[in-house]
């Protein structure tokens, strides 16, 4: 009976200490979890950061109309964000088919995922699938390294959990699609599917979707621009059939978004109206300083009318190409709305993207493709200056009627020679109208009106009045072309015609908002300032539109008359050494000008300005009124 009493209490102390044992490792236990946890909690970041703070986004310049993205102004991340339901439904079906087809089912990791992962790479014997959830890459995208190690795999997972605690399966997969890289710098599906194929997500195919979804695997390996187009293709392929496995399409849709002819952009420019649109950034950056444009979503809405731009690319790459057989390699258009100053097309040279000619030159180019000759290039205007000498000199008293001789004249030493010029085709008039010597352009006529009736310092007031900032110097020769302007300046300056003697500044930006879409800038200030009468402005709109006037030097039905709008006014230009030719016309609703030459100044074929400047100009101008009336 005592050996029998002695077994069990030899029993209850064993369970009474083995029990108090594992009691106090369980308490270790939970104590050493909880120190691991602190331990690897203790800084962690947030997932309600998703919330609170927005990944940078660029700031995007528009058109007129802010349908056209002319360009995104990014960091190191090219990243536009719109909401779930601005994306195509087959690029969130193909996301889940290809990334995670479990998302909708799991709470952030899939257990069920991981066994078969571990058990493919068994049977592969290598790492061949990949067991990280949808949620999981966001954390680690968003929070956390790549390193591969047991603490950041810990922290994944803990922040996993709480991110699907706090939010939706639909949010969680919108801030995916906006995060995850497409390659070639496009950050977000927005920001890819516009680069890729000048479309916004919303508007992705079946094909497309599937497409661009592949690359998320590697995509710089899988890039339609890497040269190995097949690894897409493939990938596409089995993005798609796991679709149909899940049961997203039907095999009739596979079989059609299998033979949908995918066209990627040919070469990512993703700078449109080039020359117009960095002029654009140049304010931008003065204005906020690079590292805002780079990171607060702002929207810049700017004055170009996008057709009328991609019509005067057009024309002046397709002539200037034609017209290389006269020497003549670059050429650069302006068109202004002179009524409030906002700058419709801007063309800076034939083609910002084009290569140098002569290829590998350096500095004595023909072409150079990213000068821009509109807002930087000063030139020699040959006779476009010359409606401002007469202005001024109608200013002064003179009118259209009164006489002037045209004939050989020495107008004294200027400098080391004397002055003596001639007209363009060697002929004299005797007595002409100031009517007929502006018509015709003739040069001896214009210089006494020069000198003897408008005089240097008030021609020269009212070119820089009018606009011209470039340096002119007071000599004869300026009515003729001495001294350099910038064809910027002078479209700016013509438009004082076409507003009936009323200085307006031109500007390129209309409105900027921010990612809130409040205005914070608004250029709603039109600032007009009179320089010249009505009656002055009229006479020069006249004289410049009046076909039979110029007829005998021009001809009739010239590059300068349109039949349709016999009211436009215009002015050629060319330099006496044929270094420039220009065209610069206008009416009340646009003012266009034209130059051609080449960027090192040497000389093209003696060709008049009206049969080539003009004809672009002529040709631009019969477009934009068409468009705009």
């Amino acid at each position: 009976m005592n050996q029998s009493l002695k077994k069990k209490n030899l029993f209850w102390k064993i369970f009474f200490g083995l029990t108090q044992t594992l009691f106090i490792l369980f308490l270790v236990g939970v104590v050493l979890a909880l120190t691991l946890f602190l331990y690897y909690t203790h800084d962690f970041p947030r997932p309600d950061k998703f919330v609170r703070t927005t990944a940078a986004q660029p700031t995007r310049i528009y058109d007129a109309d802010g349908e056209i993205l002319l360009y995104n102004i990014f960091g190191e991340e090219n990243r536009l964000v719109v909401p779930l339901n601005e994306i195509s439904i087959f690029a969130r079906q193909a996301v889940v088919a290809l990334e995670d087809a479990r998302f909708y089912e799991h709470r952030g990791v899939d257990l069920r995922g991981i066994v078969r992962a571990i058990l493919t790479d068994l049977k592969l014997r290598r790492s061949a699938e990949g067991a990280s959830t949808i949620s999981q890459q966001l954390i680690r995208s968003h929070f956390l390294t790549t390193e591969k190690t047991a603490e950041r795999k810990i922290k994944e997972i803990i922040l996993t959990l709480e991110l699907e605690r706090q939010y939706s399966k639909d949010e969680i997969l919108e801030w995916y699609l906006n995060q995850v890289p497409f390659g070639s710098n496009f950050y977000g599906i927005e920001s890819a599917s516009q680069g890729f194929f000048n479309n916004p997500a919303s508007q992705l195919t079946l094909g497309e979707s599937a497409t661009i979804i592949s690359l998320i695997q590697a995509p710089s390996a899988l890039s339609p621009y890497s040269g190995d187009v097949d690894r897409l293709i493939n990938r596409q392929q089995y993005t798609l059939s796991r679709m149909k496995i899940l049961g997203n399409i039907s095999a009739e849709e596979m079989t059609e978004a299998l033979s949908e002819e995918i066209n990627f952009n040919r070469i990512i420019h993703s700078l449109k109206a080039p020359h117009f649109t960095l002029q654009v950034l140049q304010q931008l950056e003065n204005m906020y300083g690079r590292s805002r444009l780079e990171r607060d979503d702002l929207k810049v809405y700017t004055t170009l009318n996008w057709d009328l731009q991609q019509k005067a690319e057009e024309i002046i790459r397709t002539k200037v190409e034609d017209y290389e057989v006269f020497r003549i390699y670059n050429g650069s258009l302006v068109a202004i709305d002179p009524q409030n100053g906002a700058v419709l097309a801007l063309v800076g040279s034939k083609d910002y993207f084009a290569p140098s000619y002569p290829e590998e030159c350096d500095s004595n180019c023909l072409f150079q493709p990213q000068f821009n000759v509109a807002l930087s290039g000063e030139r020699h205007p040959g006779s476009a200056l010359k409606p401002f000498i007469y202005a001024t000199a109608f200013e002064k008293g003179s009118t259209p009627d009164d006489i002037v001789i045209d004939e050989p004249t020495n107008f004294g030493l200027w400098g080391d020679s004397y002055y003596i010029p001639r007209n363009y085709d060697g002929f004299f008039r005797g007595a002409v109208t100031l009517r007929s010597s502006l018509a015709q352009s003739l040069n001896i006529p214009s210089v006494k009106v020069f000198l003897e009736q408008a005089g240097i310092e008030d021609s020269l007031k009212f070119l820089k009045e009018a606009g011209i900032n470039s340096y002119l110097p007071a000599v004869p020769s300026l009515v003729l072309g001495g001294g350099g302007v910038k064809l910027f300046e002078l479209v700016t300056a013509y438009g004082c015609f076409a507003t009936e003697g009323l200085k307006v500044n031109p500007y390129l930006i209309s409105r900027i908002e921010d990612n809130q879409g409040r205005v914070i800038y608004q250029n709603d200030s039109l600032i007009s300032q009179r320089i010249i009468s009505r009656q002055t402005a009229e006479e020069i709109n006249s004289i410049l539109s009046d076909e039979d006037a110029r007829a005998p030097m021009f001809g009739y039905n010239s590059n300068l008359y349109l039949p349709k709008y016999p009211e436009v006014s215009v002015k050629t230009g060319t330099n006496q050494d044929y270094k420039d030719f220009w065209a610069i016309g206008y009416n009340q609703k646009i003012v266009t000008g034209v130059w051609l030459g080449n960027n090192n100044e040497q000389p093209m074929v003696q060709r008049p300005s009206v049969s080539t400047a003009g004809a672009i100009w002529k040709e631009f101008m019969n477009y934009a009124l068409d468009s705009i009336n």
